[in-house]
């Protein structure tokens, strides 16, 4: 069981002073937010549908990465994965285990094929 840990840094440095950690295991993906008031978020690995690394110049100078995640899930269609160390690697652990969750649920992915489809008459489906 893959687990890994990671605390949001400040881009200056890459140094670890701010109250969000990230955990990201097998099932789910955790987010823990504040000090006086702490907030945990949790979106299971099924629920991802893409990932997206970015990396920017200062963040590459430190080692730093982003990783913006795009859920199914109601609260959060946006989970970003802010200013971390190893985020190549928990980028590819996330894909490659958000996949494995999604056939081990038997989740399936489908696309709303009517979306932009108001342009297109009945007669030019029946042809």
């Amino acid at each position: 069981m893959a687990e890994f840990k990671e605390r949001k840094r400040w881009l200056f440095l890459g140094l670890p002073f701010t109250f969000t950690k990230y955990t990201v295991n097998d099932e789910k993906l955790i987010i823990n937010k504040g000090f006086f008031k702490i907030t945990e978020d949790t979106c299971y690995l099924y629920k991802i549908i893409d990932i997206k690394l970015e990396r920017s110049l200062f963040e590459r100078m430190c080692g730093l990465g982003t990783i913006v995640c795009y859920t199914g899930d109601v609260t959060d269609k946006v989970i970003k994965i802010t200013h971390i160390r190893n985020s190549k690697t928990i980028n590819d652990f996330l894909i490659d285990q958000s996949e494995e969750m999604r056939r081990k649920r038997r989740t399936l992915n489908t696309l709303s094929l009517t979306q932009g489809m108001s342009d297109i008459d009945d007669a030019d489906l029946d042809s």
